[in-house]
Formats: C-alpha cells, structure tokens, sequence
C-alpha cells in the first residue's frame, strides 16, 4: 500500500507544480539537462534586456541630438541673413550675435547634461559603451559622437567679424552622420533582441518538453493509483473481515 500511497502523493505533487521532474530522484540526468537549459534561457533574456537598455541610451542620445540640430539650423538662418552685412548695422549684427550665442549655450548644455543612469552621453566623455547581449558576456559595441561646440567645429563662430557659414553645414553633417550611426546601432539592437527573445522561447519549449508534466497523463495515473488504493483497501478489510470471522469461528468451535 505504501508503493501505491507515494505514487498518488506523487501524482498530486506533479499536479500541483506542473512538472514532471520536480527533485534529482525524479530524473537525475533529466533535472541536470534542464538546469542547464533554463540557466541559458535565463541568459538570452538578460541580454535582450541589456540590448534594450542600450536602445534607451541610444534613444536619449538622438533626442538629444534632434534638439541640437534644431539649435544649428537657426544658427544657420542668423548666418546666412549675416551673410548680406552690407544691409545690417553692427548693433543688429550684435543682436543676431546675441541670439547666436544663447542658442549655441544651449547646444553646451545638452551636450553636458545629457545623461542616461548617471553616464554623460554627448560630452566626449563616454565614446564607447560595451552591452552583454550574448548569453556568454560577449555583445556589441555602442558609440556616441560628442557634441561640444569643440567637436563640431563652431566654437568662437561670430557673425559680427568674419566667418564661414561652412562651419555650420559641418557641424550640422557632423550632427546627422552621428543620429544616422545611432538609427543603424538602434537597428542592430533590435535585431538582437529579437533573435535572443527567439532563442529563450525555443529553449523555453524545449526545456518544457523535459521537465513539465503531461497533465492528462498524469491525471489519469492519478484516478489509476486511486483505483488500485481503493482496491487494496478493500482487499485488506476483506482479508480483516475474514481473518476476524475465523478467530470467531475458533473460539465456537472450543
């Protein structure tokens, strides 16, 4: 009866969690594969989520460099109307100056304060970032272009002296070029967490194909083991009853 009582505990065990392995003795060799398997599901799904996160610093970075390109535009506009001197006096080149001037401290500003979980993105100071996409601690490679009026080329650009409005179309290339490596590093990322996201839910399948239980399967062992407890049970006080019966007849007898 105890065979019978394990399994049917065993039988509610399965149910219960869903798996047919629930301990080494339910398959040693069984348990050891699927550890494995789900320790590099668990991998995949940390490097998609490693991948996503460097799509959000590379997000931030293009708003960021949206909202410069904006700014160099403008400065463009003041530059080319600078361009026609000969119909402005200094005062109103100065006004076009002063504008020029607070716009390109707003261009410092982005480029100084734009941060993603405390890492400055825009300053020069972070050219590199390296993600873990790979379930091996390997990934790829981020890079960020700095944005400081120094890395453009319009540092000093002043519209009442001489100036080449060049400067500008350069740094406003230099601007574009960079949002364009981010769009095809964003691309790539998506990329790899499309393909990581496939691989764990391969491996997710897999691994369920070992370890889960067949609930139909196991509900029917389970009215079986019922049956057969029952059946013993029966035989049991039959064999009580029968036993009980001959002391009784035993005793008439003496």
């Amino acid at each position: 009866m105890t065979g019978i009582t394990g399994a049917i505990s065993s039988n509610y065990r399965n149910l219960s969690s869903g798996y047919r392995i629930n301990s080494a003795s339910d398959d040693a060799a069984g348990l050891s594969i699927s550890e494995k398997m789900q320790n590099l599901q668990n991998a995949y799904d940390v490097g998609a989520e490693n991948a996503e996160k460097g799509n959000g610093v590379l997000n931030v970075a293009d708003g960021a460099l949206s909202s410069i390109q904006d700014s160099l535009g403008r400065i463009r506009e003041l530059g080319l109307q600078a361009s026609n001197s000969a119909l402005y006096s200094q005062d109103e080149l100065s006004m076009m100056q002063d504008e020029i001037d607070q716009i390109m401290q707003g261009i410092t500003d982005v480029a100084k304060n734009t941060q993603f979980n405390g890492l400055k993105l825009l300053d020069g100071s972070m050219a590199t970032m390296d993600l873990a996409t790979n379930p091996d601690g390997r990934g790829q490679e981020i890079k960020l272009e700095s944005a400081t009026l120094q890395n453009l080329g319009i540092e000093g650009f002043n519209v009442t002296g001489s100036f080449n409005l060049q400067d500008i179309d350069d740094a406003i290339q230099k601007v574009s070029d960079a949002r364009s490596s981010i769009g095809a590093q964003s691309n790539r990322l998506d990329y790899t967490i499309a393909s990581n996201q496939s691989a764990s839910f391969n491996i997710q399948s897999a691994n369920s194909s070992i370890r889960d239980a067949d609930m139909a399967e196991e509900i029917s062992k389970l009215k079986k083991n019922q049956i057969l407890e029952q059946v013993q049970l029966n035989m049991q006080k039959k064999r009580q009853e029968e036993e009980a019966e001959r002391k009784r007849t035993i005793i008439q007898i003496n």
